[in-house]
């Protein structure tokens, strides 16, 4: 079967498939699941996968919410699929949209049979927004042997890539004394305090960072009752930087922030990053380009990259996966450009008709572009050439991730 034979076929599969991917889109967006939490979603994909006589392995490499299913042979493609979504509004970051574009671009590869020219890995990947699930999956093998990995996000513009930087996760908790704060507070140590002075000194510190640097967090502790002199409290931080190698630079100054309030005080400190750093995307532009023309064709028009304004940039654990192996993380258009995703808004429109368009149009652009990577030898050569040209880079970033301790427990005075 010639290569544009296939092409149409994978177009049709999607197109009568339509009904069954939107209805899993909006099944999943109607029950939101954190973290580490999605049990339906994972099996409700899990289970369409099967209906099509696929096997799937379920609680997959490391992750209990995670899944895997891989058909075919030759050149590999891993196509994902996120589902977690945000506390207290739901998919407003579209994960359902997630995945349904990679589930109906997996399904409707499948459907090539014995004419597809190359191997499917179709990974089911849970918490993005929280602990770096493709980062533990990664190191669990769910990368190993594929030629390229490939998803997409929803947006409120249509992007060839979603622009990003590193981000770390920590949360800060201070254990003081408790005492009546009224008849004997000299008897107490408050924890409070402590949050409240590293928040105020994070608070300053922001004055002088780079403008693709962000620090951001909130009090999730703050105490039992005001006549009690806090013993425990604690706080929440984000800290972002263009790369790993920034972000370690600014962690230590952040750290800093954090032991001055046990110092001022004298509580104890306790710092626990969450799961694993997060990289930079690293868009492999050969097969971003490939993605694009596809989209392009099925009516789509995208936002120039370069007038992206500097700074403007989210975290996923996709930047993970990026240093691995050639990636492309674009983004497709489901909301108006002036709805920002995590934004209650936006939840709404994760699960529109625009959102059910992006569905269709991004799981046939998927497909599209993983069947071009798997039949065209040119096409696999340029995409490997792209990311060998900045491969030692890469290997750092994965080594600085992995040799990450997320645990750190002291005085504040080291």
């Amino acid at each position: 079967m010639s290569l544009e034979a296939m092409r149409k076929d994978v177009v049709a599969a999607v197109d009568a498939l339509s009904g069954e991917l939107i209805q899993l889109s909006h099944a999943i967006h109607a029950e939101p699941e954190l973290s580490l939490q999605e049990f339906k979603a994972s099996a409700r994909l899990a289970d369409a996968v099967e209906r099509h006589s696929l096997p799937v392995t379920r609680e997959a490499f490391g992750m209990k919410t995670g899944f895997v299913a891989e058909f075919g042979e030759g050149p590999a493609v891993a196509i994902l699929s996120e589902y977690d979504a945000l506390p207290g509004i739901g998919h407003a970051c579209g994960h359902n949209v997630i995945a349904a574009i990679g589930y109906g671009a997996a399904i409707a590869l499948s459907k090539l049979s014995a004419d597809l020219p190359g191997r499917v890995r179709y990974v089911g990947t849970p918490a993005e927004e929280a602990h770096g699930g493709k980062e533990v999956m990664a190191r669990f093998g769910a990368f190993d042997g594929v030629d390229a990995a490939m998803m997409i996000h929803p947006s409120n513009m249509n992007l060839i890539t979603m622009p990003t930087i590193a981000v770390a996760d920590v949360e800060a908790v201070y254990h003081g004394k408790a005492a009546h704060a009224s008849a004997m507070p000299f008897r107490g140590v408050n924890a409070l305090d402590a949050v409240v002075t590293a928040y105020s000194a994070i608070a300053q510190l922001r004055q002088h960072i780079r403008n693709t640097e962000r620090i951001h967090g909130i009090i999730t502790d703050g105490g039992m009752a005001p006549n009690i002199v806090p013993e425990r409290a604690a706080s929440r931080f984000f800290i972002r930087a263009a790369d790993i190698h920034d972000l370690h630079k600014l962690k230590k100054r952040v750290l800093a922030c954090f032991e001055a309030g046990a110092i001022a005080t004298g509580c104890r400190l306790e710092l626990n990053w969450t799961g694993a750093d997060y990289l930079d995307l690293k868009t492999n532009w050969p097969l971003a380009e490939n993605f694009k023309r596809h989209a392009e064709g099925l009516g789509r028009s995208f936002f120039p990259v370069e007038q992206i304004p500097v700074g403007f940039a989210g975290s996923t654990d996709m930047g993970n996966v990026s240093h691995r192996v050639p990636s492309i993380h674009p983004m497709l258009a489901v909301a108006p450009p002036d709805i920002i995703i995590h934004n209650p808004e936006f939840t709404r429109w994760a699960a529109s008709d625009s959102g059910d368009a992006a569905v269709l149009d991004g799981a046939k652009a998927l497909a599209l572009t993983a069947l071009d990577l798997m039949a065209d030898g040119t096409t696999l050569a340029r995409v490997h050439s792209d990311f060998q040209a900045t491969a030692e880079l890469s290997r750092l970033a994965v080594s600085a991730v992995e040799g990450e301790h997320h645990h750190h427990t002291g005085c504040g005075c080291r």
